[in-house]
Protein backbone atom coordinates (compact mmCIF):
# COMPACT_ATOMS: atom_id res chain seq x y z
CA UNK A 1 0.00 0.00 0.00
CA UNK A 2 1.37 3.41 -1.01
CA UNK A 3 1.45 6.35 1.38
CA UNK A 4 -1.76 8.32 0.92
CA UNK A 5 -1.79 12.06 0.56
CA UNK A 6 -3.75 14.03 3.09
CA UNK A 7 -6.43 14.68 0.47
CA UNK A 8 -6.67 10.99 -0.44
CA UNK A 9 -7.01 9.99 3.21
CA UNK A 10 -9.74 12.60 3.71
CA UNK A 11 -11.69 11.34 0.70
CA UNK A 12 -11.47 7.71 1.86
CA UNK A 13 -12.71 8.77 5.30
CA UNK A 14 -15.62 10.54 3.62
CA UNK A 15 -17.01 7.39 1.94
CA UNK A 16 -20.35 6.96 3.71
CA UNK A 17 -21.41 3.30 3.84
CA UNK A 18 -24.76 3.95 5.52
CA UNK A 19 -25.71 6.53 2.89
CA UNK A 20 -24.65 4.14 0.13
CA UNK A 21 -26.83 1.35 1.51
CA UNK A 22 -29.78 3.71 1.78
CA UNK A 23 -29.37 4.86 -1.81
CA UNK A 24 -29.00 1.30 -3.05
CA UNK A 25 -32.24 0.31 -1.35
CA UNK A 26 -34.05 3.26 -2.95
CA UNK A 27 -32.78 2.29 -6.38
CA UNK A 28 -33.65 -1.40 -5.98
CA UNK A 29 -37.17 -0.49 -4.87
CA UNK A 30 -37.77 0.96 -8.36
CA UNK A 31 -38.66 -2.07 -10.54
CA UNK A 32 -36.73 -0.82 -13.57
CA UNK A 33 -37.20 -3.85 -15.80
CA UNK A 34 -36.15 -3.17 -19.37
CA UNK A 35 -38.98 -1.64 -21.38
CA UNK A 36 -41.01 -0.55 -18.36
CA UNK A 37 -41.83 3.01 -17.35
CA UNK A 38 -39.70 2.42 -14.26
CA UNK A 39 -36.59 2.58 -16.46
CA UNK A 40 -37.15 6.32 -16.75
CA UNK A 41 -38.25 6.59 -13.12
CA UNK A 42 -34.97 5.22 -11.81
CA UNK A 43 -33.01 7.42 -14.21
CA UNK A 44 -34.79 10.46 -12.81
CA UNK A 45 -33.84 9.31 -9.32
CA UNK A 46 -30.17 9.07 -10.30
CA UNK A 47 -30.33 12.49 -11.96
CA UNK A 48 -31.63 13.91 -8.70
CA UNK A 49 -28.69 12.38 -6.82
CA UNK A 50 -26.27 13.92 -9.31
CA UNK A 51 -27.98 17.29 -8.88
CA UNK A 52 -27.53 17.01 -5.13
CA UNK A 53 -23.82 16.34 -5.64
CA UNK A 54 -23.45 19.61 -7.53
CA UNK A 55 -22.86 17.96 -10.90
CA UNK A 56 -23.67 19.54 -14.23
CA UNK A 57 -26.49 17.20 -15.26
CA UNK A 58 -27.52 16.45 -18.82
CA UNK A 59 -30.95 14.83 -19.07
CA UNK A 60 -32.48 14.03 -22.43
CA UNK A 61 -35.10 11.86 -24.08
CA UNK A 62 -33.32 9.27 -26.19
CA UNK A 63 -34.47 9.30 -29.81
CA UNK A 64 -35.92 5.81 -30.09
CA UNK A 65 -36.66 6.21 -33.80
CA UNK A 66 -32.99 6.91 -34.46
CA UNK A 67 -32.02 3.99 -32.24
CA UNK A 68 -34.20 1.73 -34.38
CA UNK A 69 -32.72 2.84 -37.70
CA UNK A 70 -29.13 4.00 -37.14
CA UNK A 71 -26.67 1.61 -38.79
CA UNK A 72 -24.47 1.42 -35.69
CA UNK A 73 -27.31 1.08 -33.15
CA UNK A 74 -26.88 -2.00 -30.93
CA UNK A 75 -30.45 -3.28 -31.19
CA UNK A 76 -33.14 -3.83 -28.57
CA UNK A 77 -35.05 -6.86 -27.34
CA UNK A 78 -37.90 -5.07 -25.56
CA UNK A 79 -40.41 -2.49 -26.69
CA UNK A 80 -39.95 1.02 -25.26
CA UNK A 81 -42.20 4.05 -25.34
CA UNK A 82 -39.49 6.25 -23.82
CA UNK A 83 -35.91 6.16 -22.59
CA UNK A 84 -34.02 8.75 -20.57
CA UNK A 85 -30.33 9.53 -20.82
CA UNK A 86 -28.52 10.93 -17.77
CA UNK A 87 -24.95 12.19 -17.45
CA UNK A 88 -23.59 14.04 -14.44
CA UNK A 89 -20.25 15.83 -14.66
CA UNK A 90 -18.17 17.16 -11.79
CA UNK A 91 -16.41 20.18 -13.34
CA UNK A 92 -12.65 20.51 -13.29
CA UNK A 93 -10.67 23.70 -12.83
CA UNK A 94 -8.91 23.21 -16.19
CA UNK A 95 -12.07 22.19 -18.07
CA UNK A 96 -11.88 19.91 -21.09
CA UNK A 97 -13.22 16.40 -21.49
CA UNK A 98 -13.50 14.22 -18.39
CA UNK A 99 -10.29 12.45 -17.43
CA UNK A 100 -12.45 9.59 -16.18
CA UNK A 101 -15.93 8.25 -16.91
CA UNK A 102 -17.85 5.97 -14.56
CA UNK A 103 -20.70 4.18 -16.35
CA UNK A 104 -23.46 2.13 -14.77
CA UNK A 105 -26.77 0.76 -16.05
CA UNK A 106 -30.02 1.06 -14.14
CA UNK A 107 -32.17 -1.41 -16.09
CA UNK A 108 -32.71 -4.90 -14.70
CA UNK A 109 -33.97 -8.20 -16.06
CA UNK A 110 -37.37 -9.65 -15.11
CA UNK A 111 -37.64 -11.53 -11.82
CA UNK A 112 -38.76 -14.92 -13.15
CA UNK A 113 -40.85 -17.04 -10.80
CA UNK A 114 -41.27 -14.89 -7.69
CA UNK A 115 -42.02 -17.96 -5.60
CA UNK A 116 -38.30 -18.82 -5.86
CA UNK A 117 -37.29 -15.61 -4.11
CA UNK A 118 -36.98 -15.37 -0.33
CA UNK A 119 -39.05 -12.18 -0.48
CA UNK A 120 -40.34 -9.54 -2.87
CA UNK A 121 -37.44 -8.97 -5.29
CA UNK A 122 -38.17 -5.24 -5.36
CA UNK A 123 -38.36 -4.87 -1.59
CA UNK A 124 -34.64 -4.71 -0.77
CA UNK A 125 -33.58 -6.37 2.45
CA UNK A 126 -30.32 -6.37 4.38
CA UNK A 127 -29.33 -9.86 5.50
CA UNK A 128 -25.95 -11.43 6.22
CA UNK A 129 -24.07 -8.26 5.38
CA UNK A 130 -25.58 -8.06 1.90
CA UNK A 131 -28.45 -6.21 0.22
CA UNK A 132 -30.79 -8.70 -1.49
CA UNK A 133 -33.10 -7.98 -4.41
CA UNK A 134 -33.33 -7.73 -8.16
CA UNK A 135 -30.62 -5.45 -9.52
CA UNK A 136 -28.51 -5.32 -6.37
CA UNK A 137 -25.62 -7.11 -8.04
CA UNK A 138 -26.37 -6.34 -11.69
CA UNK A 139 -25.64 -3.55 -11.29
CA UNK A 140 -27.20 -0.97 -9.00
CA UNK A 141 -24.64 -1.88 -6.35
CA UNK A 142 -21.85 -0.82 -8.70
CA UNK A 143 -23.65 2.35 -9.71
CA UNK A 144 -24.01 3.23 -6.03
CA UNK A 145 -20.27 2.64 -5.55
CA UNK A 146 -19.61 5.20 -8.28
CA UNK A 147 -22.07 7.70 -6.78
CA UNK A 148 -20.59 7.17 -3.31
CA UNK A 149 -17.11 7.88 -4.71
CA UNK A 150 -18.26 11.19 -6.17
CA UNK A 151 -20.07 12.02 -2.93
CA UNK A 152 -16.87 11.39 -0.95
CA UNK A 153 -14.89 13.75 -3.20
CA UNK A 154 -17.53 16.41 -2.68
CA UNK A 155 -17.81 15.82 1.08
CA UNK A 156 -14.04 16.18 1.47
CA UNK A 157 -14.20 19.57 -0.24
CA UNK A 158 -11.91 18.55 -3.09
CA UNK A 159 -11.81 20.59 -6.27
CA UNK A 160 -10.68 18.53 -9.24
CA UNK A 161 -8.29 19.76 -11.88
CA UNK A 162 -10.05 17.88 -14.68
CA UNK A 163 -13.70 16.76 -14.85
CA UNK A 164 -15.09 13.34 -13.94
CA UNK A 165 -18.39 12.14 -15.41
CA UNK A 166 -20.96 9.55 -14.43
CA UNK A 167 -23.00 8.00 -17.24
CA UNK A 168 -26.23 6.43 -16.00
CA UNK A 169 -27.64 4.32 -18.82
CA UNK A 170 -30.63 2.13 -19.66
CA UNK A 171 -31.02 -0.79 -22.02
CA UNK A 172 -27.73 -2.50 -21.20
CA UNK A 173 -29.43 -5.84 -20.66
CA UNK A 174 -30.88 -5.94 -24.16
CA UNK A 175 -28.14 -4.45 -26.30
CA UNK A 176 -26.72 -1.21 -24.91
CA UNK A 177 -29.21 1.46 -26.00
CA UNK A 178 -28.30 3.91 -23.22
CA UNK A 179 -24.53 3.75 -23.63
CA UNK A 180 -24.88 4.01 -27.40
CA UNK A 181 -27.13 7.08 -27.08
CA UNK A 182 -24.81 8.67 -24.51
CA UNK A 183 -21.79 8.29 -26.76
CA UNK A 184 -23.79 9.46 -29.78
CA UNK A 185 -24.70 12.61 -27.84
CA UNK A 186 -21.00 13.43 -27.62
CA UNK A 187 -20.17 12.45 -24.05
CA UNK A 188 -16.60 11.21 -23.98
CA UNK A 189 -13.65 10.80 -21.63
CA UNK A 190 -10.02 9.70 -21.52
CA UNK A 191 -10.86 6.38 -19.84
CA UNK A 192 -13.86 4.56 -18.41
CA UNK A 193 -14.58 2.20 -15.54
CA UNK A 194 -17.82 0.21 -15.62
CA UNK A 195 -18.58 -1.07 -12.08
CA UNK A 196 -20.23 -4.30 -13.21
CA UNK A 197 -19.80 -7.10 -10.62
CA UNK A 198 -16.27 -8.51 -10.81
CA UNK A 199 -16.00 -10.51 -7.55
CA UNK A 200 -12.71 -8.96 -6.48
CA UNK A 201 -11.09 -8.97 -9.93
CA UNK A 202 -10.43 -6.36 -12.56
CA UNK A 203 -12.08 -7.33 -15.83
CA UNK A 204 -10.28 -6.13 -18.94
CA UNK A 205 -12.18 -8.03 -21.63
CA UNK A 206 -15.76 -9.04 -22.36
CA UNK A 207 -17.02 -11.58 -24.85
CA UNK A 208 -19.75 -10.56 -27.25
CA UNK A 209 -23.24 -11.99 -27.59
CA UNK A 210 -25.80 -12.14 -30.40
CA UNK A 211 -29.47 -13.05 -30.28
CA UNK A 212 -30.73 -15.42 -32.97
CA UNK A 213 -33.97 -17.03 -34.09
CA UNK A 214 -34.26 -20.45 -35.75
CA UNK A 215 -37.39 -21.40 -37.74
CA UNK A 216 -37.76 -25.12 -38.40
CA UNK A 217 -40.31 -26.43 -40.91
CA UNK A 218 -41.75 -29.94 -40.70
CA UNK A 219 -44.86 -31.61 -42.13
CA UNK A 220 -48.14 -31.86 -40.20
CA UNK A 221 -50.06 -35.09 -39.78
CA UNK A 222 -52.49 -36.68 -37.35
CA UNK A 223 -50.58 -37.78 -34.24
CA UNK A 224 -52.19 -41.22 -34.47
CA UNK A 225 -50.27 -41.65 -37.75
CA UNK A 226 -47.18 -39.67 -36.88
CA UNK A 227 -45.10 -41.61 -39.41
CA UNK A 228 -47.01 -39.70 -42.11
CA UNK A 229 -45.63 -36.42 -40.80
CA UNK A 230 -42.26 -34.85 -40.03
CA UNK A 231 -41.97 -33.41 -36.55
CA UNK A 232 -40.36 -29.98 -36.34
CA UNK A 233 -39.48 -30.84 -32.72
CA UNK A 234 -37.47 -33.88 -33.76
CA UNK A 235 -35.80 -31.89 -36.54
CA UNK A 236 -34.80 -29.24 -34.03
CA UNK A 237 -33.35 -31.88 -31.71
CA UNK A 238 -30.92 -32.91 -34.48
CA UNK A 239 -29.95 -29.31 -35.23
CA UNK A 240 -29.55 -28.51 -31.55
CA UNK A 241 -27.23 -31.47 -31.02
CA UNK A 242 -24.98 -30.19 -33.80
CA UNK A 243 -25.04 -26.67 -32.34
CA UNK A 244 -23.86 -28.12 -29.02
CA UNK A 245 -20.88 -29.61 -30.86
CA UNK A 246 -20.31 -26.26 -32.58
CA UNK A 247 -20.34 -24.53 -29.20
CA UNK A 248 -17.67 -26.92 -27.87
CA UNK A 249 -15.43 -26.19 -30.84
CA UNK A 250 -15.66 -22.44 -30.27
CA UNK A 251 -14.36 -22.72 -26.69
CA UNK A 252 -10.95 -23.99 -27.80
CA UNK A 253 -7.92 -21.78 -27.18
CA UNK A 254 -9.90 -19.20 -25.25
CA UNK A 255 -8.01 -16.25 -23.77
CA UNK A 256 -6.41 -17.26 -20.42
CA UNK A 257 -8.29 -14.43 -18.73
CA UNK A 258 -11.36 -16.68 -18.98
CA UNK A 259 -9.72 -19.25 -16.68
CA UNK A 260 -12.35 -21.22 -14.76
CA UNK A 261 -15.14 -20.49 -17.23
CA UNK A 262 -16.37 -23.59 -19.05
CA UNK A 263 -18.17 -21.63 -21.77
CA UNK A 264 -16.47 -18.29 -22.47
CA UNK A 265 -18.51 -18.05 -25.67
CA UNK A 266 -21.61 -20.01 -24.77
CA UNK A 267 -24.48 -20.89 -27.08
CA UNK A 268 -27.82 -21.32 -25.35
CA UNK A 269 -31.42 -21.82 -26.45
CA UNK A 270 -33.66 -19.56 -24.39
CA UNK A 271 -37.15 -20.10 -25.85
CA UNK A 272 -38.80 -22.83 -27.90
CA UNK A 273 -42.32 -22.71 -29.37
CA UNK A 274 -43.71 -25.53 -31.49
CA UNK A 275 -47.00 -26.81 -32.87
CA UNK A 276 -50.56 -25.65 -32.36
CA UNK A 277 -52.43 -28.84 -31.39
CA UNK A 278 -51.52 -31.69 -29.06
CA UNK A 279 -52.78 -34.37 -31.42
CA UNK A 280 -50.95 -33.11 -34.48
CA UNK A 281 -47.38 -33.64 -35.60
CA UNK A 282 -45.91 -30.13 -35.28
CA UNK A 283 -45.00 -28.60 -38.62
CA UNK A 284 -43.23 -25.52 -37.26
CA UNK A 285 -40.85 -24.71 -34.43
CA UNK A 286 -39.33 -21.36 -33.51
CA UNK A 287 -36.38 -21.23 -31.13
CA UNK A 288 -34.50 -18.18 -29.91
CA UNK A 289 -31.16 -18.12 -28.20
CA UNK A 290 -27.89 -16.43 -27.35
CA UNK A 291 -24.62 -16.99 -29.19
CA UNK A 292 -21.23 -15.95 -27.80
CA UNK A 293 -18.77 -13.89 -29.84
CA UNK A 294 -15.06 -14.61 -29.34
CA UNK A 295 -12.64 -11.86 -28.30
CA UNK A 296 -11.57 -9.91 -31.36
CA UNK A 297 -14.00 -11.73 -33.64
CA UNK A 298 -15.99 -9.36 -35.86
CA UNK A 299 -19.73 -9.69 -35.35
CA UNK A 300 -20.27 -10.39 -39.05
CA UNK A 301 -17.71 -13.19 -38.94
CA UNK A 302 -19.44 -14.72 -35.91
CA UNK A 303 -22.79 -14.58 -37.67
CA UNK A 304 -21.35 -16.11 -40.82
CA UNK A 305 -19.83 -19.00 -38.85
CA UNK A 306 -23.16 -19.72 -37.15
CA UNK A 307 -25.12 -19.56 -40.39
CA UNK A 308 -22.61 -21.82 -42.13
CA UNK A 309 -22.85 -24.40 -39.35
CA UNK A 310 -26.65 -24.46 -39.46
CA UNK A 311 -26.54 -24.75 -43.26
CA UNK A 312 -24.08 -27.64 -43.07
CA UNK A 313 -26.20 -29.38 -40.46
CA UNK A 314 -29.23 -29.09 -42.71
CA UNK A 315 -27.36 -30.22 -45.82
CA UNK A 316 -26.57 -33.57 -44.21
CA UNK A 317 -30.18 -34.30 -43.23
CA UNK A 318 -32.66 -35.89 -45.67
CA UNK A 319 -35.55 -33.53 -44.83
CA UNK A 320 -33.69 -30.38 -43.85
CA UNK A 321 -31.60 -30.43 -47.02
CA UNK A 322 -34.80 -29.56 -48.91
CA UNK A 323 -36.35 -27.53 -46.08
CA UNK A 324 -33.40 -25.72 -44.42
CA UNK A 325 -33.70 -23.99 -41.08
CA UNK A 326 -34.11 -20.25 -41.39
CA UNK A 327 -31.71 -18.14 -39.30
CA UNK A 328 -32.45 -14.53 -38.42
CA UNK A 329 -30.69 -12.14 -36.05
CA UNK A 330 -32.90 -10.33 -33.59
CA UNK A 331 -32.58 -8.08 -30.57
CA UNK A 332 -29.30 -7.04 -29.02
CA UNK A 333 -25.94 -7.36 -30.73
CA UNK A 334 -22.95 -7.23 -28.39
CA UNK A 335 -19.52 -7.18 -30.00
CA UNK A 336 -16.60 -8.26 -27.85
CA UNK A 337 -14.36 -5.62 -26.32
CA UNK A 338 -11.19 -5.27 -24.32
CA UNK A 339 -8.78 -2.81 -22.79
CA UNK A 340 -5.78 -2.16 -25.06
CA UNK A 341 -2.79 -4.30 -24.00
CA UNK A 342 -0.47 -2.67 -21.45
CA UNK A 343 -2.78 0.32 -20.97
CA UNK A 344 -1.98 2.22 -17.77
CA UNK A 345 -5.61 2.16 -16.59
CA UNK A 346 -5.20 -1.43 -15.39
CA UNK A 347 -2.25 -0.57 -13.16
CA UNK A 348 -3.95 2.56 -11.86
CA UNK A 349 -7.08 0.64 -10.90
CA UNK A 350 -5.10 -2.12 -9.23
CA UNK A 351 -3.10 0.44 -7.25
CA UNK A 352 -6.31 2.21 -6.20
CA UNK A 353 -7.82 -1.06 -4.94
CA UNK A 354 -4.74 -1.90 -2.87
CA UNK A 355 -4.23 1.65 -1.58
CA UNK A 356 -7.87 1.74 -0.50
CA UNK A 357 -7.21 -1.31 1.67
CA UNK A 358 -8.09 -4.22 -0.60
CA UNK A 359 -6.09 -7.24 -1.81
CA UNK A 360 -4.36 -7.08 -5.21
CA UNK A 361 -7.06 -7.87 -7.78
CA UNK A 362 -6.41 -10.48 -10.48
CA UNK A 363 -7.07 -9.69 -14.13
CA UNK A 364 -10.02 -11.55 -15.65
CA UNK A 365 -12.33 -11.58 -18.65
CA UNK A 366 -16.11 -11.89 -18.48
CA UNK A 367 -18.25 -14.17 -20.62
CA UNK A 368 -21.20 -11.76 -20.78
CA UNK A 369 -21.68 -8.97 -23.28
CA UNK A 370 -21.47 -5.54 -21.60
CA UNK A 371 -21.29 -1.85 -22.37
CA UNK A 372 -17.50 -2.11 -22.20
CA UNK A 373 -17.43 -2.88 -25.91
CA UNK A 374 -19.31 0.32 -26.86
CA UNK A 375 -16.84 2.53 -25.01
CA UNK A 376 -13.90 0.53 -26.37
CA UNK A 377 -15.28 0.85 -29.91
CA UNK A 378 -15.51 4.61 -29.36
CA UNK A 379 -11.79 4.68 -28.59
CA UNK A 380 -12.21 4.99 -24.81
CA UNK A 381 -10.03 2.53 -22.84
CA UNK A 382 -12.45 0.70 -20.53
CA UNK A 383 -12.46 -1.98 -17.86
CA UNK A 384 -14.75 -3.33 -15.13
CA UNK A 385 -14.33 -3.03 -11.37
CA UNK A 386 -17.46 -3.55 -9.30
CA UNK A 387 -19.02 -5.19 -6.25
CA UNK A 388 -20.74 -8.57 -6.32
CA UNK A 389 -20.50 -11.87 -8.13
CA UNK A 390 -21.87 -11.98 -11.68
CA UNK A 391 -22.84 -15.63 -11.17
CA UNK A 392 -25.65 -14.39 -8.88
CA UNK A 393 -27.02 -11.96 -11.48
CA UNK A 394 -30.36 -12.70 -13.17
CA UNK A 395 -31.27 -15.27 -10.48
CA UNK A 396 -33.48 -15.37 -7.37
CA UNK A 397 -30.49 -15.30 -4.99
CA UNK A 398 -29.23 -11.96 -6.33
CA UNK A 399 -27.43 -9.90 -3.71
CA UNK A 400 -24.41 -7.65 -3.22
CA UNK A 401 -22.20 -7.51 -0.11
CA UNK A 402 -22.24 -4.09 1.55
CA UNK A 403 -18.51 -4.33 2.27
CA UNK A 404 -17.80 -4.73 -1.45
CA UNK A 405 -19.95 -1.72 -2.37
CA UNK A 406 -17.91 0.33 0.09
CA UNK A 407 -14.55 -1.11 -0.99
CA UNK A 408 -15.23 -0.35 -4.66
CA UNK A 409 -16.41 3.17 -3.75
CA UNK A 410 -13.11 3.77 -1.92
CA UNK A 411 -11.05 2.50 -4.85
CA UNK A 412 -13.03 4.57 -7.36
CA UNK A 413 -12.64 7.67 -5.18
CA UNK A 414 -8.86 7.29 -5.24
CA UNK A 415 -8.94 6.68 -8.98
CA UNK A 416 -10.93 9.88 -9.50
CA UNK A 417 -8.35 11.90 -7.56
CA UNK A 418 -5.40 10.36 -9.35
CA UNK A 419 -6.75 10.53 -12.89
CA UNK A 420 -8.45 13.90 -12.60
CA UNK A 421 -5.91 15.57 -10.29
CA UNK A 422 -6.52 18.01 -7.45
CA UNK A 423 -6.72 21.72 -8.29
Amino acid sequence: MADLTRTEAAVLDAVDEAAAVGLLCRLVAVPSVGGSAAESEVQALVAGELDALGCDVDRWDIDLAAAATAPDAPGQEVRREEALGVVGTVPGADGGDPALVLCGHTDVVPTGDRALWAGDPFTPRLDGGAVHGRGTCDMKGGLVSALAALAAVQAAGVRLRRPVALHSVVGEEDGGLGAWATLARGHRGDACVVPEPTDGAVVTAAAGALTFRLEVTGHAAHAAMRDRGVSAVELFAAVHADLRAFEAERQRDADPRFAGERYPFGLSIGTVHAGDWASSVPDRLVAEGRYGVRLGEPVEAARAAFEARVAASCAGHPWLAAHPVRVTWTGGAFASGQLPPAHDLLGQVRDAVVDAGGPPPPERAVTAGTDLRLYAAAGIPTLHLGPGDLHLAHGPAERVPVAEVTAVARALALLVLRRCGVA
